[in-house]
């Protein structure tokens, strides 16, 4: 699978927020996963913003209405069905790059998701990275961190 070097990634922050209309990062989030129902939209996801958006929508101390688990299930397959968000593969150094950014930049707790994010996009070509908290992925070199704003 070839993958066009300007896509940019939605971190799982986004994706939730498209979600909930109650967030206050909504009126930025959801224009930005509508985009991708056109097929030019140059968004992507990898597999552990899908696993990272399950566990969150599906806990009640984390969201405001949580989802049942047939919900959540029905709810993972909608992003992957619009033609303008490409599900990316694991690349097979995932490991080997995540390793080597915990070495260079080391984190702990939650933020080596974070870390092990940024690995999975340059073995997919990704650069660019939308996310909310910009301040913990700033320190990754490689990636532009950009942040949703509302149209």
């Amino acid at each position: 699978m070839t993958i066009s070097p300007e896509l940019a990634m939605l971190d799982t922050n986004v994706l939730i927020y498209a979600y909930y209309e109650d967030a206050p990062q909504y009126p930025a989030a959801f224009p930005l996963l509508h985009r991708a129902q056109e097929s030019g939209a140059s968004l992507c996801l990898s597999p552990q913003v899908l696993a990272e958006f399950y566990a969150v929508i599906t806990n009640p101390r984390r969201v405001s209405a949580p989802f049942t688990i047939d919900e959540a299930l029905a709810e993972i397959g909608k992003p992957r069905a619009l033609p303008g968000l490409t599900l990316l593969p694991v690349p097979l150094d995932v490991v080997d790059r995540w390793v080597a950014l915990l070495r260079e930049h080391p984190v702990a707790g939650r933020q080596v998701f974070d870390a092990q994010l940024v690995a999975t996009m340059p073995g997919n070509s990704v650069t660019r990275l939308y996310i909310f908290n910009r301040t913990d992925f700033e320190h990754f070199p490689g990636i532009e961190v950009l942040t949703p704003t509302a149209p």
